[in-house]
C-alpha cells in the first residue's frame, strides 16, 4: 500500500503548476529564479510576483507578445526606410547620368549661338552672290552647326525656339511686349535668342518678345499649342 502511494506521489501532475510554467519560460535555467534575479534582468522584464515569488506566466507571455510586436514593427519600419534609401539612390544615380553634362552644356551653347549669328549675318542674297570660297565657308559653318546640334541631341540637350507658342515663364524670358491685334495676347511673336534645356531642365531660357492687346488665348488654342510642343 505504501509503495502504491509513493508511486502516485512521484507521477507528474497532468496540469502543470505555475512553477513549472515559469521554469519552461526560462530555457537553460536549472534553478528557480529569485525575485532579486528577476529584477536584475532589466526594466523590460520586470513583472509583479505572485505569492510563490514567481511571475504570472500569462503576464509573461503577454509581455513577450507585446515586445515581439514592437520588434516586428521596428523591423518593418527599418525595411521600409532601406527601400526608400535604395529608391532615392537609384533616382539620384539616374539624374546624375542625365544631368552630368549640365555645366559643360551651359558653356558650349555660346558656341552654337556664335555659329547661328554668323549664318544670320550672311543673308540669302549675299550668299547667292558670294564667290566660291565664301560659299564653301558658309557651307562649312552650316555643317558645323548641324553637327553640334546633333551632338546636343544625343546628350539630351535641345534648343528652345518658341516663336508662335504660348509664353511660358518657366522656359521663356520676356524681353519686351508689343501690341499685336492679330495674335492672342501672350503669344511669342519674336525670338531674340534661342534657349536650351537638358532633359527636362532649362539650361537657358529663350529671350522673346510677347504680344499683347490681342484676343485672349482660348482653351482650344492652348490645347493645340500643347500638342504641337509635344
Amino acid at each position: 500500500m505504501s509503495d502504491t502511494t509513493e508511486n502516485e506521489n512521484n507521477k507528474p501532475s497532468a496540469t502543470p503548476t505555475a512553477e513549472e510554467i515559469a521554469e519552461a519560460l526560462q530555457p537553460g535555467n536549472d534553478n528557480e529564479p529569485t525575485p532579486e534575479e528577476l529584477a536584475e534582468e532589466g526594466e523590460g522584464l520586470e513583472f509583479d510576483l505572485g505569492e510563490d515569488g514567481l511571475p504570472d506566466p500569462f503576464i509573461v507571455l503577454e509581455r513577450l507578445r507585446t515586445e515581439n510586436d514592437e520588434l516586428n514593427d521596428k523591423l518593418l519600419r527599418a525595411a521600409a526606410e532601406m527601400q526608400n534609401i535604395r529608391k532615392r539612390g537609384e533616382r539620384e544615380r539616374q539624374e546624375a547620368g542625365q544631368y552630368a553634362a549640365t555645366g559643360f552644356a551651359r558653356d558650349i551653347i555660346s558656341v552654337a549661338d556664335n555659329l547661328a549669328r554668323a549664318l544670320q549675318a550672311m543673308g540669302d542674297d549675299a550668299k547667292s552672290s558670294a564667290d566660291e570660297a565664301t560659299k564653301n565657308l558658309i557651307d562649312g559653318i552650316e555643317m558645323t552647326e548641324r553637327d553640334l546640334l546633333n551632338v546636343f541631341q544625343r546628350h539630351g540637350i535641345t534648343r528652345i525656339d518658341p516663336e508662335g507658342e504660348r509664353f511660358d515663364p518657366n522656359m521663356h524670358e520676356a524681353m519686351f511686349e508689343a501690341e499685336n491685334a492679330d495674335l492672342p495676347a501672350g503669344t511669342i511673336m519674336s525670338v531674340a535668342q534661342c534657349g536650351y534645356k537638358i532633359a527636362d531642365r532649362v539650361l537657358r531660357p529663350a529671350m522673346v518678345g510677347v504680344s499683347k492687346g490681342g484676343p485672349k488665348a482660348t482653351p482650344e488654342t492652348k490645347t493645340e499649342e500643347s500638342k504641337s510642343q509635344s
